[in-house]
């Protein structure tokens, strides 16, 4: 069985890379190939595409990879009907995976498509599930999804949250403040600066910040090593980095979601352009922007985003916090038990298996 899949992230690669692996332990003769990194490729992902080159934020920045884009989807297309692919995985990408769905179903109509972790058409907008139903089946990860298709006819699979099968609640903690600036560029040219300036306020406290790679240093304008209370490491994982801290200070993206789960308090930042910032204001339906807060439709993170972004607002929320710690204790251990559910990842895997046949004439 011949599997292409499609994601463009970091998160949505970690994702393909658990299903991946659960599907080839049911069926050792599936072969994948397509556009992920390397969490995907370490699974048996052949890679025809590097999500490093495809890295998108923002709606200005998509705008400008739009021809880069369109030339990958053709590229992607001609290799499923060459290849004979009998199934697609979409795994989030919104941006690219439902323009790239709507071609797929207009050139191959005859192949399976597999929506896993669709994008959030709560925030960016209902309209876009016209392009959405065209899959044939969507696989969903968080529990309010399944009302939100449903209200618009569309069935959604949930089983639970993956996350919940990779991530343990750790206990013992130390009394770091952690520091998580995000893998992007520009969140981190943005978001890091307003992060030094509560180190800096901070002096009686311990900070330890957490790059996604030793090469982001190079993004980084300030000399850290003026920092005397500052630990920077990259070769770190999120879990030991929780392990020595208290509290963390992070961009909002699927890690809010691995640190409630591995039951650190933290606060949610999030920093853009003017022109992001509009859209995000006057057209977007937005409420709480993180998934934790999503999951009990309740902020346990604040959120402070872009003029609320700023280090006096985040060194008081981090006082509320540490003042009110067992309270957000019990709150996190309640997003836990809203997102389990019985061997997640296999279920999910098991569910792509047992798709209709394709043939090919």
């Amino acid at each position: 069985m011949k599997f292409f899949v499609s994601t463009g992230e970091m998160s949505g690669d970690l994702h393909l890379s658990y299903l991946v692996k659960e599907i080839l332990k049911e069926n050792d003769q599936a072969v994948f190939y397509g556009v992920a990194g390397e969490h995907s490729k370490n699974v048996g992902v052949n890679i025809i595409q590097d999500i490093k080159e495809l890295a998108v934020m923002g709606f200005t920045e998509a705008v400008m990879k739009y021809r880069f884009l369109k030339k990958k989807a053709d590229e992607y297309l001609e290799f499923i009907e060459v290849n004979k692919i009998e199934k697609v995985i979409l795994v989030d990408y919104g941006g690219f995976n439902l323009k790239f769905l709507e071609l797929l179903k207009k050139r191959v109509p005859h192949v399976e498509v597999y929506y896993y972790i669709p994008p959030k058409l709560w925030v960016w907008g209902e309209k876009r599930i016209k392009s959405l139903r065209l899959a044939d089946h969507i696989m969903v990860i968080f529990p309010w999804e399944v009302d939100f298709y449903k209200k618009h006819g569309v069935k959604a699979v949930y089983f639970g949250n993956p996350f919940i099968e990779k991530y343990e609640v750790i206990k013992n903690r130390g009394n770091k403040i952690l520091l998580l600036p995000g893998s992007r560029k520009q969140e981190v040219k943005k978001l890091l600066p307003i992060m030094l300036e509560v180190v800096e306020k901070r002096k009686d406290e311990k900070f330890l910040l957490k790059l996604a790679s030793e090469d982001h240093l190079n993004w980084i304008e300030s000399d850290l090593e003026k920092y005397r209370n500052l630990k920077v490491q990259s070769d770190i994982t999120l879990k030991d980095a929780i392990k020595s801290s208290k509290i963390a200070l992070a961009a909002s993206g699927t890690v809010i979601l691995e640190l409630a789960l591995m039951g650190i308090p933290g606060i949610v930042l999030y920093k853009t352009n003017i022109i992001n910032e509009f859209i995000a204001r006057y057209i977007l339906k937005l409420g709480f922007v993180s998934l934790p807060n999503l999951t009990l439709n309740e902020e346990i993170y604040p959120e402070l985003l872009q003029r609320d972004c700023n280090s006096m607002k985040i060194s008081a929320k981090m006082n509320e916090i540490l003042k009110n710690i067992e309270k957000m204790d019990i709150k996190i251990e309640e997003i836990r038990k809203k997102l389990s559910g019985d061997e997640v990842i296999r279920s999910y895997a098991q569910y792509v298996l047992k798709g209709s046949k394709v043939s090919y004439e």
